[in-house]
């Protein structure tokens, strides 16, 4: 299956489906996400992953025209994610989500047998896209820097995890006492946005448990877009339209990155213009570039 590349355009909503259910695959699909990402790892009991295994593939090829994109989440690589890779890359998904990732070095690694698979399945060399899950296990958090040090060709986004991590360090939860985020969960989801961007890959934030919270949702939406990231991970349908308007660029945001560029463009040649009774340069400039790219990306 010969298809070409998706565009560069962020993905805004990250939808994670069971793998082993037909209703929920088939929800997901109407959702309206920009990426679906049909699991066989948390959400699938064990007793079902050889059914999820049979039923992703059989999905993926009914879906060719991969509007929205579609993901498979892995098992970690030494819990049968080889063999989860090895059932799925036939079929040709757009990504893959893979968990537990302790460093760029794992993604390498998955890499070179991605390499081999599509070489057997006809497919392009490297279009198969990695997300790393990058922030469940301690180990995985302090090595974030090395993203920045270890190109990972085909590394396309990092994520943060809320839920391995307590676990993985024995915490009792991640919470503090206001009910925001402990230090240590700060910590890692800020490394994991500075990480991705340094890396080239796009920073995803992580999901917010109560789907039916749809204000806590938007607030969140609004604040991870304030700081950098460019997407969410959804665990509901009903999450989706919410993440889809809260990461896209705000009709009075176009507004004045449409007169900063028309601003610059009626000064050429210099590199700072006043505005509103503010000095912009080039900074503003790029980031006003960035916002009309991206409204225009979905559909502005």
């Amino acid at each position: 299956m010969n298809r070409p590349r998706p565009n560069n355009t962020p993905v805004r909503s990250w939808l994670f489906v069971p793998g082993d259910s037909e209703r929920k695959l088939a929800k997901g699909g109407e959702s309206g996400a920009d990426a679906l990402i049909l699991d066989l790892e948390d959400s699938v009991a064990p007793a079902r992953k050889p059914v999820a295994r049979e039923m992703v593939p059989e999905y993926l090829r009914a879906h060719p025209a991969r509007r929205p994109q579609l993901w498979v989440r892995i098992n970690p690589l030494d819990e049968g994610g080889l063999a989860d890779a090895a059932a799925v890359v036939r079929a040709a998904p757009d990504g893959l989500v893979v968990p537990k990732v302790n460093g760029p070095d794992e993604l390498l690694r998955l890499s070179h047998w991605l390499d081999a698979l599509e070489a057997r399945d006809g497919l392009p060399p490297g279009g198969i896209r990695l997300l790393s899950v990058a922030t469940e296990t301690a180990a995985a958090v302090l090595r974030l820097a090395e993203y920045a040090r270890t190109p990972v060709p085909r590394l396309a986004a990092l994520t943060w995890g809320q839920e391995d991590l307590p676990a993985a360090l024995g915490a009792t939860g991640n919470q503090d006492a206001s009910g925001g985020f402990a230090l240590t969960y700060r910590y890692a989801r800020s490394a994991c946005l500075l990480a991705a961007v340094a890396a080239g890959a796009q920073p995803v934030d992580t999901l917010e448990q109560d789907f039916r919270n749809e204000a806590a949702l938007r607030a969140a939406c609004a604040a991870a877009r304030r700081e950098g990231f460019t997407g969410k991970v959804a665990i509901h349908p009903a999450q989706v339209g919410p993440i889809n308007e809260g990461f896209r660029p705000t009709a009075e945001e176009v507004t004045f990155a449409r007169r900063v560029v028309e601003a610059f463009a009626a000064n050429p040649g210099i590199g700072t213009v006043g505005m509103d009774g503010r000095m912009l340069d080039m900074p503003h400039l790029r980031q006003a570039q960035r916002v009309l790219a991206m409204d225009a990306a979905f559909g502005g």
